[in-house]
């Protein structure tokens, strides 16, 4: 559905190198970079799964709009806010392949510490030097802020549906 991590990390690189058409940015081995990196890995996910849920919602409710004369634009905020809860299943997913990378990540933003090391690539890098209980606390704070945000989210929703429903 995404790009494979390398590849988006590669990709990402060869921008922002200073051979690359941005290599006059300065960004490489920053946070700026990272996120970039962040943003090429997810929004392709992000985009397909919204599509697919705008498009069964437009399957739909297809011959409503049509019978109330509706044009595109005015088709798509209806279709969007019926998709909300869906929607934030969607942006839940892309946290996690966000919140789930290193390769990409690494490779742009160079591990840098103090600069440009963020969880995972530390869990990697200690892990890659035996220090295991260190790996492990770290593996378990990105598990409970995953599963808070998500928990969170879902809060979110089942009041949301409470309250409208």
């Amino acid at each position: 559905m995404g790009l494979p991590p390398v590849v988006a990390g590669l990709m990402v690189y060869l921008l922002l190198s200073r051979a690359g058409p941005l290599g006059e940015w300065g960004l490489l081995f920053t946070p700026g970079a990272m996120i970039l990196a962040q943003v090429v890995l997810v929004l392709p996910i992000l985009a397909a799964l919204s599509r697919q849920k705008v498009e069964e919602l437009l399957g739909e409710y297809r011959e409503q709009f049509v019978s109330l004369g509706m044009s595109s634009s005015r088709m798509m905020p209806t279709l969007l806010w019926d998709a909300r809860f869906a929607l934030l299943t969607v942006l839940l997913a892309g946290f996690g392949r966000a919140s789930a990378e290193v390769g990409a990540v690494m490779m742009v933003g160079g591990n840098i510490e103090g600069v440009t090391r963020v969880m995972t690539t530390s869990i990697v890098l200690e892990t890659g030097k035996g220090n295991l209980p260190l790996a492990l606390g770290l593996g378990i704070v990105l598990l409970t802020l995953v599963m808070l945000i998500n928990a969170g989210a879902y809060l979110v929703g089942e009041l949301t549906r409470r309250r409208v429903g």
